[in-house]
């Protein structure tokens, strides 16, 4: 239910564990009739696809046998890795004649289980399909095939003066396909926004093999909005193949600085008066001590000892840069910090956020944990970390917390054991706890890493039954077999319900 990353160099969970956690997760049981007929569907697929683009041999598709959510596994049917629109078309056709599910995955960075798949199903990889097809400084646009990872995006811009504003942690690995996938953000969504913000057009192909063109290179497209339905639908409506972005010119200038306090608490009332205060950074990272000093240690960002600390980057002229920089230092010091410090130059910006970039990384070099994706109003941050604090001493069990604290999108990391019987189901039950504490307060399960199989059976917590049900008819239009990324985001017995019928 929770993403599960461990330390570098010794086992996360063992084999048995895996197979229990396979038990709990409650994945559908392959469909007889499919493992059959392997032999037959591959053949097909061969016919339309070079035979390095189809993978079929079971060692070869244990590399595909789950996604960043390493704590579930189940090896596919097949794997196939199209590099064309139409190549996509042709094996979506093949599955749906077959009855065959097919899961769409990206660069596998899903941290929700989103690119798990099943042992009758077929993972559809995109990441054969990255190129640049199209730059456009005049209407401020890239098009791009959607495996293209998203520092790629910025990268093939950036000597112009452009970037691409979305910047998950794993840009540098993670594919366009999955930030539409799970509409993703990252530190500079404060100002820039999501990926939804960001996204002028796609092309999707639906389980039937049919193409759809949706939005295009202008800000607001004709008739329905279905580009806003497709963002972040999970695949669970069709595949994206390519994609038009809106690309932005580079600031003049941007400056980070690094805000020391002796309580979380006491960071997260600052970052809510700074909202309140109207201003509107490019970026407020907060991180604990924990995270400060695996970062520190792992980066050498310079970072003072603290009990937290807030990143807030600003951007524009000097004189902007200074004016909002001496606006936010004011209402820090109403907090008493412990200390207030500028970057005063490129590298120490570089350093700062390299610690903050390797955050996940850096902590799981000395601990085991869960990472945890749920989103809270800013003004409900004191509270929360006040009530973590207190769950993780009733469940004898430390948390470091790093996350984007200036749209409250949480990620609270429970470090534990994976090797201590009952520690990884004793971290499971506190996680889910600190989710339903983020709907109570009135945010909602995930940000940006998706609900996945990680949150799927927590959509109760945050939705009646008949919100469920109207999502669930926007799929019977687009995927009207349900074969499309089975047993995610819908609790397990509305999907497998709906397929059967």
């Amino acid at each position: 239910m929770i993403t599960l990353l461990a330390r570098r160099g010794r086992a996360v969970i063992s084999f048995d564990q895996l197979q229990r956690k396979a038990r709990l997760m409650q994945m559908p049981a392959p469909d007889p009739a499919i493992l059959a007929r392997k032999a037959e569907i591959v053949a097909r697929l061969l016919q339309i696809l070079p035979a390095d683009a189809v993978i079929h041999d079971a060692t070869e598709t244990r590399a595909y046998e789950c996604d960043a959510l390493t704590a579930y596994r189940c090896p596919p049917l097949a794997v196939v890795l199209p590099r064309t629109t139409e190549e996509v078309a042709a094996v979506l056709r093949i599955c749906h004649d077959e009855g065959v599910p097919v899961v769409p995955r990206g660069s596998g960075t899903s941290l929700a289980g989103g690119a798990l798949p099943t042992a009758d199903s077929v993972i559809l990889g995109v990441s054969r399909m990255n190129a640049l097809l199209e730059v456009d400084y005049d209407n401020r646009l890239v098009r791009v095939q959607a495996g293209r990872t998203n520092l790629s995006v910025t990268d093939a811009v950036a000597g112009d003066g452009f970037f691409y504003a979305p910047d998950p942690s794993s840009q540098l690995a993670c594919a366009i396909a999955g930030n539409i996938a799970m509409n993703s953000g990252g530190a500079h969504c404060l100002k820039y926004g999501v990926t939804t913000n960001n996204l002028l057009g796609a092309t999707v192909v639906l389980m039937d093999g049919t193409v759809l063109e949706l939005g295009g290179p202008y800000m607001d497209a004709p008739g329905l909005d279905l580009l806003s339905v497709i963002c972040g639908s999970e695949g669970q409506l069709g595949v994206v193949t390519e994609a038009t972005l809106r690309i932005l010119p580079a600031p003049e200038g941007a400056r980070p600085v690094l805000i020391a306090f002796n309580s979380s608490e006491v960071a997260g009332a600052c970052v809510s008066d700074i909202i309140r205060a109207g201003i509107l950074p490019v970026a407020i990272e907060f991180m604990d001590r924990p995270c400060i000093r695996a970062c520190e240690d792992f980066a050498k960002a310079g970072y003072p000892d603290c009990e937290a600390l807030l990143i807030v980057e600003v951007e524009g002229s000097p004189a902007a840069i200074d004016d909002q920089l001496a606006r936010i230092a004011e209402i820090a010091r109403h907090h008493d910090p412990i200390e207030l410090r500028e970057s005063r130059s490129e590298d120490e910006s570089r350093r700062i956020w390299l610690g903050r970039k390797s955050a996940f990384g850096a902590m799981g070099q000395i601990n085991d944990y869960m990472c945890l994706d749920g989103t809270i109003p800013v003004t409900a941050l004191p509270h929360v970390l006040r009530r973590i604090e207190e769950m993780s001493r009733d469940f004898g069990l430390q948390v470091a917390n790093v996350f984007h604290a200036g749209d409250g999108n949480m990620h609270p990391l429970i470090l534990f054991d994976a090797n201590k019987p009952g520690d990884l189901e004793r971290c499971e039950a506190f996680g889910a706890e600190i989710l339903r504490l983020c709907v109570e307060v009135g945010g909602c399960l995930t940000g940006e890493h998706g609900v996945g199989v990680e949150k799927r059976d927590l959509m109760t917590v945050q939705f009646a039954p008949q919100d469920l049900e109207a999502q669930a008819r926007v799929k019977d239009v687009f995927d009207p077999r349900w074969l499309l990324n089975p047993a995610k985001v819908f609790p397990l017995s509305l999907s497998q319900g709906r397929r059967a019928a």
